[in-house]
């Protein structure tokens, strides 16, 4: 368990550096945060290792199986958040602490010198707050007699609406005009964790078997009304215990999970296809188009209209890219290329 408060300091998380291109993700400018070699790698120099919170981030793109071994800085806590729903498998010496979707949003703290790897199986986008132990120690409540040392060493995971909320801010201003508003964000997370009330009793992760099953009914059912019982009966288990098992294994309650696969779906259909939002909206479970735009700004913080255009817009983008990319590869004269745009 992560303290439960400490006083507002301030550290220094920005690190302006110009990332490796291969490491880009689609149009977001990070500029203004160290992007990871490998993951959960970073090397910090002389200045940043003295810095309390340093954020960095990892992006990769590809859809193949690939496995990745994390660093283990025995000073410093890392948070992870991940910004876009992924499927993957966490890792701990032998133990699984995670195997299936893991969606945007979730969270996880590891301690300092904890063992972790992890098997991508789709690509991801994970932010990364390497934060110094002696300065969550340093700000702790010594006044709580409910915090235990030991407690610090724990692996957590779970959802986190506020974390998610300044992990998006953080990417949308994270560039070189905005060193003191990304200093800002790391702090706040930090302050955050270090209050938050973990449950005192251990539940037992829903095993890997019975959420896959679980996944797999939900994404044959998104176009239906969809219940605790029948997600209980997917699995296999009372609605008790299925629901304390499930959000621990996936961090989310699982109506929230349920939400987050609609939209998932309905950003698939949003960009492959030209149907109508109110014919989306039903085809993802929602009964209005009305309720599903609440719903899909709330999660996504736009609108499907805005989402759509947007995406459409990068997609051009990356096309003329790819063409001019081509040109440079073949040959080809200005007036060829104008041809096949």
């Amino acid at each position: 368990m992560l303290p439960q408060s400490f006083s507002a300091q301030t550290g220094r998380p920005y690190i302006n550096v110009h990332p490796d291109p291969q490491f880009r993700d689609d149009g977001h400018d990070a500029k203004g945060l160290r992007l990871e070699p490998k993951w959960r790698h970073l090397e910090l120099d002389s200045d940043a290792a003295g810095e309390d919170v340093v954020v960095s981030r990892w992006v990769d793109v590809r859809s193949s199986s690939r496995w990745e071994a994390a660093a283990r800085p025995a000073d410093r806590y890392v948070v992870g958040i991940a910004l876009k729903t992924t499927r993957l498998k966490l890792t701990s010496g032998r133990q699984i602490i995670f195997d299936g979707i893991m969606p945007a949003g979730t969270l996880h703290v590891t301690a300092p010198a904890k063992q972790l790897s992890v098997e991508f199986y789709a690509p991801c986008d994970f932010l990364h707050f390497h934060i110094s132990a002696d300065y969550l120690r340093r700000h702790r409540d010594a006044t709580d007699p409910d915090l235990a040392e030991a407690g610090l060493n724990d692996l957590v995971l779970l959802r986190d609406s506020f974390a998610e909320q300044l992990g998006k801010t953080l990417i949308k201003q994270g560039n070189a005009g905005y060193r003191d508003f990304t200093r800002c964000i790391g702090q706040a997370l930090a302050i955050h964790l270090a209050r938050l009330k973990l449950p005192r009793a251990r539940v037992n992760a829903l095993p890997k078997w019975r959420l896959r099953r679980v996944e797999d009914y939900v994404d044959a059912h998104l176009h239906r009304r969809v219940s605790l019982p029948d997600l209980a009966r997917a699995a296999n288990l009372s609605r008790m215990h299925f629901a304390a098992q499930f959000r621990t294994a996936t961090g989310y309650r699982p109506r929230e999970y349920l939400l987050h696969r609609r939209i998932e779906r309905a950003k698939h259909i949003l960009s492959t296809t030209e149907m109508p939002l109110a014919e989306v909206a039903l085809a993802v479970g929602f009964c209005t188009q009305a309720h599903f735009s609440t719903v899909f700004k709330r999660i996504t913080g736009e609108t499907p209209a805005r989402w759509r255009s947007g995406n459409r817009m990068a997609s051009s983008v990356s096309q003329q890219l790819a063409l001019k990319s081509n040109v440079g590869t073949f040959g080809l004269e200005t007036s060829d290329a104008a041809r096949f745009s």
